[in-house]
C-alpha cells in the first residue's frame, strides 16, 4: 500500500511540474491602485492553494491535538479506576456497586 501511495504522489508531482512548466509566463496582478506584481502564474496558483489549505490544516491539527489530550486523560482515569478496584478486591472489600459476599 505504501508503494501505491508513493506512486500516486509521484504522478501528482510530475503532473504539477509539467503544468508549471507549460504555464510559466508572467502576469500582472494589481493588489492596490499603485501596487502591481509581475509574477509567474504557477506561483499565484500555489499561493492561492496555500492560503486556503493552511488554515484548514491548522484547524485539523488543533482538533487532533485536543482529542489526543482528551483520550489520554480518559485512559488515565480508567487506569486509576481499575487500580482502585484491584486494591479493593485484594483487601476483600466489595467494589463500588457490588454486593458483599456472604
Amino acid at each position: 500500500m505504501q508503494v501505491f501511495r508513493s506512486i500516486v504522489w509521484a504522478v501528482i508531482v510530475a503532473g504539477l511540474a509539467v503544468f508549471a512548466y507549460a504555464n510559466w509566463f508572467r502576469i500582472d496582478v494589481t493588489i492596490w491602485n499603485n501596487v502591481v506584481l509581475n509574477t509567474p502564474l504557477p506561483m499565484i496558483i500555489l499561493s492561492s492553494f496555500m492560503m486556503g489549505f493552511l488554515p484548514m490544516w491548522l484547524f485539523h491539527r488543533a482538533g487532533r491535538w485536543r482529542l489526543k489530550r482528551r483520550i489520554t486523560s480518559l485512559e488515565a482515569a480508567q487506569r486509576s479506576l481499575i487500580a482502585t478496584q484491584n486494591e479493593q478486591s485484594a483487601m476483600g472489600q466489595p467494589a463500588p456497586g457490588e454486593e458483599p459476599l456472604a
